[in-house]
């Protein structure tokens, strides 16, 4: 069965990426590069993971013209990315390109196209920070639209909180993947995660992918740990 569990490598230097890298190879489905990491150590920090024959999660979430996110998600491609986000809020045809743009080039790479995953509200934004950029639906309600959005608009993937995977199993068809970030493991610390669930709960819900960060990698042996949240995973 594949593994489900994307560690996220928020880490500041290539050096510990890859040191986690190897110590949780074949322990998780994934890796996720995000901002903080990809902006210290640049593409080649993908192209690396890669050489290890690890997937990895692109978590840059493009958000611009569709011309310009287009020819950002063709290099992605270029780099062998296996999923990557963007931002649903761009609009319908940002959408529509970004993923004819993975699309078309995976194909002339011979390869697999990335699963383009729309975000659509950052945790960060309750109903009164969206009202005071002008948007007068509750957060809920704005998930639900852009989540709908994005799939008319080609998406095969979202990103959702662990609170949401109810609400989008209710309006997405059954093929769209959820990838789900902020999962703590039963007894974990949250941290900054207000709203959470379990690995297990989260699965059950219908989460496809879950991305797990500092359960795994600040854990005293990574690899232990996330061989035990894969085992408490139901079958």
């Amino acid at each position: 069965m594949r593994n489900p569990i994307i560690a996220a490598l928020d880490v500041p230097t290539p050096e510990r990426a890859l040191e986690l890298a190897g110590q949780l190879a074949g322990a998780v489905g994934a890796f996720k590069v995000g901002k903080e990491l990809f902006t210290a150590a640049g593409p080649d920090i993908v192209r690396r993971l890669r050489a290890t024959g690890a997937a990895v999660f692109l978590d840059l979430k493009f958000h611009d013209i569709p011309n310009t996110v287009a020819a950002a998600v063709r290099a992605a491609v270029r780099l062998d990315v296996q999923m990557l986000t963007i931002h649903a809020s761009g609009g319908r045809p940002m959408m529509q390109a970004a993923e004819e743009a993975a699309r078309d080039e995976a194909a002339r790479q011979g390869a697999a196209p990335p699963l383009v995953l729309g975000v659509t509200v950052l945790t960060s934004l309750d109903d009164a920070a969206l009202a005071e950029v002008g948007i007068a639906a509750t957060s809920a309600q704005q998930v639900a639209r852009l989540a709908r959005l994005a799939a008319e608009a080609g998406l095969r993937g979202m990103v959702c909180s662990p609170l949401e995977i109810g609400l989008l199993r209710n309006v997405l068809p059954p093929t769209v993947q959820l990838v789900t970030p902020g999962i703590r493991p039963a007894g974990a610390d949250r941290g900054d995660q207000k709203r959470t669930l379990t690995p297990a709960e989260a699965i059950a819900a219908g989460a496809n992918w879950l991305v797990i960060g500092r359960p795994i990698i600040a854990a005293p042996d990574p690899a232990a740990a996330a061989r035990a949240i894969a085992e408490s995973l139901p079958a």
